[in-house]
């Protein structure tokens, strides 16, 4: 049970009164975040004397300590121990169980130093054999982390005369039912741990996953960011990344970017195919080793196509389009100083001779126009003609047939007057 102090006694009767309790209370919280800020400042300062563990468990140390000093304070300040020994007595532990909470606080805080000194070893690992990467670093951390708080909760566990089997049986129960129902959350997370370690890419790299095309922002044991170029997040999970073909751009450090671009079919090819090379040769962007080169690459329908290839060193996305718009430009300015034709698509009409055959080459828009006017006056005029024979050629044979009506009549008349005589 807490008793009367001094101090205790002097603080109460100093802020006897609502508003200077209210006031204390807040110039008292006012200055443990100041105090908060000071040590997280003067952090990257203590890191240069001392390892990076001892300095960030002294900061953690000295901020508990203050915590705990403010709080005794406002305890004194509100008049608040009565109800902290009231508490102690309706807990009444026995000595025991105190010494169980004291072991259980040690062992904590030992298991959360340790994997503080963990962490320490492990970066110190990397840097001097370079084996992992600082992703790499965090992931192995955690997992040494868990590895450690699971030993120290089993410790606790046996402290409390707690059976850890009956907590291994009934999760054992737990895991079976939980992994029915999350196949492929816990696939996601296999397949992290695949990611993690194989390192197919590294946080900045440029990658090409699927159809997502973009910057790697985080990797972590569900998914990959990426960041695209239009400035979209983009979050794929790991089974997916694991499953489908996956480019690194920039795993390498440099990235060679081909350009097509056509000639025309009268065009010397050796002397273009110069004139590119010595155009990229003078650009800035594309690096000059290796060296800019110009490839025949197939016929097309209307030029033949030169394969202009280039190298940038530190792939990122800006920089092969600066690259890219260089070699064009570059390239365009000295093909029209040599005269060399970057030609357009073009086709060529032709009709079979059978078919009466189609000649339109060399011949003007206005020339077809005006020999289609032609040809329809044409085609009037003929059909006027034909409908006029037509009408000749009927009213000729409605003549023969009554001509020819008149005539049978006649010989009629000649055989009635025969046969009368006979």
């Amino acid at each position: 049970m807490l008793g009367n102090y001094p101090l205790q006694d002097v603080i109460q009767s100093t802020f006897s009164s609502m508003q200077a309790r209210v006031l204390v209370t807040v110039l008292a919280l006012v200055l443990l975040a100041i105090v908060g800020v000071g040590v997280r400042s003067i952090g990257p300062r203590l890191k240069e004397y001392l390892d990076d563990a001892v300095a960030e468990s002294a900061q953690a140390g000295f901020m508990a300590l203050c915590t705990a000093i403010v709080s005794l304070f406002l305890i004194s300040v509100w008049r608040a121990g009565g109800l902290v020994e009231r508490g102690f007595e309706q807990i009444d532990p026995s000595p025991s169980q105190v010494a169980a909470i004291g072991l259980t606080f040690v062992i904590l805080v030992a298991s959360y130093g340790l994997t503080r000194l963990t962490k320490s070893s492990i970066r110190r690992l990397s840097k001097e054999r370079g084996a992992i990467s600082d992703h790499q670093q965090e992931v192995a951390h955690h997992l040494v982390q868990i590895v450690i708080f699971a030993m120290a909760v089993l410790v606790v566990l046996g402290i409390w005369n707690v059976d850890p089997g009956q907590l291994l049986l009934g999760a054992g129960a737990a895991g079976i039912i939980i992994g029915l129902a999350a196949r492929q959350t816990l696939g996601a997370v296999l397949a992290g741990f695949v990611v993690l370690f194989s390192r197919p890419f590294d946080l900045g790299d440029w990658v090409v996953i699927g159809e997502e095309e973009g910057i790697v922002t985080d990797i972590s044991v569900f998914n990959t960011r990426i960041r695209t170029f239009d400035d979209e997040y983009v979050m794929i999970p790991n089974d997916i990344v694991t499953a489908t073909e996956i480019r690194n751009r920039s795993r390498k450090g440099r990235l060679r970017i081909e350009t097509d671009v056509g000639v025309d079919y009268d065009t010397d090819v050796e002397h273009a195919m110069e004139v590119a090379a010595e155009a990229m040769a003078e650009t800035e962007t594309p690096m000059e080793r290796p060296d800019p080169n110009v490839v025949l690459s197939e016929f097309s329908g209307s030029s033949v196509v030169l394969k202009l290839r280039y190298y940038i060193d530190n792939p990122s996305a800006r920089k092969m389009w600066k690259a890219r718009t260089e070699v064009m430009t570059a390239v365009k300015e000295a093909f029209d100083a040599e005269g060399i034709k970057i030609p357009y698509p073009q086709r060529e009409l032709s009709g079979r001779p059978e078919a009466g055959g189609l000649a339109v080459s060399g011949v003007s828009a206005s020339d077809v126009t005006d020999g289609d006017a032609d040809d329809t006056e044409e085609d009037s005029e003929a059909d006027d003609d034909r409908i006029e024979r037509e009408d000749a050629a009927d009213a000729d044979e409605r003549e023969n047939g009554d001509s020819a009506a008149e005539k049978n009549d006649g010989d009629t008349d000649d055989e009635s007057d025969t046969e009368a005589d006979e």
